[in-house]
């Protein structure tokens, strides 16, 4: 399955890159994130609970990001198993500055699903995709857009 967009974040270019680059971020916008591991530069285990209609699995994903050009693209690869089923992702994301306070990022996943989940939830994986993508970026958003504390001593 092939998904892509495109979203505007009212954060400069700089400020996005930044969050974008620390995992943990990412992670914690994720929808049915449960925890992260660092094996390695670039590499990651991650644990992520996901249900498409009543199918129910958590994925152990083997999680890398193979390329990054500061500030404006980033791809990363995910595999991972649950039980009777598996995934395969390969996502790339391409930021541009809109203005001094807002980016637009042009994002492409291909995602192939297979076993019980993709069987049982076929009809019904794209609209939950669609619902956690949606969650995704309304997350980064808010956590972009929240204006920031000044730092002790300004």
């Amino acid at each position: 399955m092939q998904f892509s967009g495109s979203q505007t974040i009212a954060a400069p270019i700089e400020k996005v890159w930044a969050f974008l680059l620390d995992v943990n971020n990412v992670a914690s916008c994720a929808p049915g994130f449960q925890s992260l591991e660092q094996l390695g530069d670039e590499h990651w285990k991650a644990l992520i609970a996901v249900g498409v209609g009543p199918v129910k699995a958590k994925f152990n994903l083997d999680v890398t990001r193979p390329e990054k050009r500061e500030p404006e693209f980033m791809a990363v690869k995910a595999r991972g198993k649950a039980p009777g089923s598996a995934v395969d992702l390969a996502g790339d994301m391409q930021l541009s500055a809109i203005d001094a306070n807002q980016t637009k990022m042009d994002w492409n996943a291909q995602v192939t699903i297979s076993g019980s989940i993709a069987s049982v939830g076929a009809r019904l994986i794209n609209g939950t995709a669609e619902k956690m993508t949606n969650q995704f970026f309304s997350c980064l958003q808010s956590k972009l857009q929240e204006p920031q504390t000044a730092s002790a001593g300004e």
